[in-house]
């Protein structure tokens, strides 16, 4: 009876855990494509669409610590709820605002569109907990052992997120270019209604934590934490170099490909389906193997190497190749990537000690968070002041910096090795 009765309240915790992950990605996979079209309206900047794109990067970094905190002392439900309920408001007001006419406005007012924009980004961010929640719903089901199989699901939602949003996106922009941001509202909706009437509350009061002090809520000292331990110190320097850059071209790319190419949403959007299906073999199928057959340091560089040469790749198009060139590209991105973030993460979880691993690991999503605005925003400025392809010869240079980091972290390491064999 007991079984049964805990298989009943598992089904629907597995289910909710397993939509809000989907949510999180499809909320951004849905969008991002389209963001320069959906901008076109109020302005054609890069600097613009930089800082917008990483707007909810910088959000999600500043209350993260906070949501964690507040979901270990009054329960994962509440929190959970708020945090779905926050991208309800933050999608239904961007969608709003870009199936509005504003053209009436006086010219005083013309900046309200992009203002309530960033607003909207501001408020899905700082309520962007909801993947950090729903993993630690999925922790609080599980046993030691059953743990590893559990957290699959979250591979699952991300890669069926980043397949299913872009491709939602080509599907209902033929329509029309705001259809796609109404129909990720409709999602996280339902995944609201799913979290109040379906989640049960998996954290027993009596295993809730008081919350910590501010200064422990505070991003930034976190940060300061990760980079005052001398084990890790340079590969997280790698790993938010890495993101910086990576996510910085990103998010120009739609646009580079709309103004240099004349790519459609439909066009732009089915790039990013290759970059998941790509992602999902790559991390779901061959990271395994590929790790015990050359190992995480040797798999990180290479995969650097596949970043910079579809970066290459990218500036080498032409309106004639662009399709073909383009499609090429993104390939090779998505397999640099898929190799570089779990090896780079893996690296840094085997030179820590077990008292210094918890503090750094959590802190790498704020690194990436951090890593995303910055390099969003310098992106655009550089597109926007130095020309349409120097985000992808600037980051080029920075991904260097992340193989020298690494190569050099590995170099002390096999150096110290064969110090203690001698």
């Amino acid at each position: 009876m007991m079984y049964n009765e805990s298989r009943r309240l598992k089904i629907p915790t597995l289910l909710s855990a397993f939509i809000t992950l989907l949510n999180d990605r499809l909320g951004e996979t849905i969008v991002f494509p389209l963001l320069p079209f959906l901008l076109e309206r109020f302005t054609k900047s890069g600097s613009t669409l930089g800082l917008l794109a990483g707007t909810y990067a910088i959000s999600q970094f500043a209350f993260a610590p906070l949501i964690g905190a507040l979901s270990d002392r009054f329960g994962r439900k509440p929190v959970i709820i708020t945090c779905v309920a926050g991208s309800v408001i933050g999608l239904s007001l961007f969608a709003i605002t870009v199936s509005m006419q504003w053209s009436l406005l006086p010219i005083w007012a013309t900046s309200v569109p992009l203002f309530l924009l960033f607003f909207a980004r501001v408020i899905d961010g700082a309520s962007g907990g909801t993947a950090a929640t729903a993993t630690a719903i999925l922790a609080d089901i599980s046993t030691p052992e059953t743990r590893a199989k559990t957290f699959g699901l979250i591979g699952v939602a991300f890669g069926l997120g980043f397949v299913l949003g872009p491709g939602l996106g080509t599907s209902l922009a033929k329509f029309s270019v705001t259809l796609p941001v109404w129909a990720a509202t409709a999602f996280a909706i339902s995944n609201l209604i799913l979290v109040i009437f379906a989640l049960p509350e998996t954290l027993p009061k009596k295993s809730r934590n008081q919350l910590p002090q501010k200064r422990q809520l505070n991003p930034i000292s976190q940060l300061r934490n990760v980079f005052s331990n001398p084990l890790s110190r340079r590969l997280c320097l790698g790993f938010f170099i890495f993101f910086m850059a990576f996510n910085g071209f990103t998010a120009v790319l739609v646009l580079y490909l709309k103004e240099a190419f004349g790519w459609t949403p439909s066009l732009s959007s089915q790039a990013f389906i290759v970059v998941g299906v790509i992602a999902m073999i790559v991390q779901g199928g061959l990271i395994g193997p590929l790790v015990k057959q050359f190992g995480e340091t040797k798999l990180t560089i290479c995969g650097i190497g596949f970043v910079i040469a579809g970066s290459t790749l990218l500036i080498s198009a032409n309106i004639d190749n662009s399709i073909p060139i383009v499609f090429s590209a993104v390939s090779l991105l998505a397999i640099g990537t898929g190799l570089v973030t779990p090896c780079l993460r893996a690296i840094i979880s085997r030179k820590l000690n077990n008292a210094g691993q918890g503090t750094v690991l959590g802190s790498l999503q704020g690194l990436q968070s951090l890593g995303t605005f910055l390099g969003a925003g310098f992106a655009g400025f550089s597109y926007d002041f130095l020309g349409q392809k120097s985000p992808f010869i600037v980051t080029s240079g920075l991904f260097l910096c992340v193989i020298y980091l690494v190569a050099e972290r590995g170099l002390q390491s096999r150096n110290n090795n064969l110090g203690n064999q001698s």
